[in-house]
């Protein structure tokens, strides 16, 4: 990659490649930041929620809120 990073984060992208997972720099940074871009969405999301809550939105029965995220079981 044609950027030089600061010692502390190039140190951070050779400990990812190092352990196998990304061939390249590029690699490296492509996931990050849509790791980042995920956690900002999720952040919004809760933000939203918690609005909701707020102007008296009650939500779901924790129950039917982990049949929504949870995998149903195969048959």
């Amino acid at each position: 990659m044609g950027y030089a990073f600061p010692a502390d984060v190039q140190q951070m992208i050779d400990g990812r490649m190092a352990g196998g997972g990304y061939a390249t720099e590029e690699d490296v940074l492509r996931d990050a930041l849509k790791a980042l871009a995920e956690e900002e969405e999720d952040l919004a999301a809760v933000r939203e929620a918690e609005a909701e809550f707020h102007l008296g939105d009650t939500g779901l029965p924790l129950d039917e809120a982990f049949d929504l995220v949870r995998p149903s079981p195969s048959v």
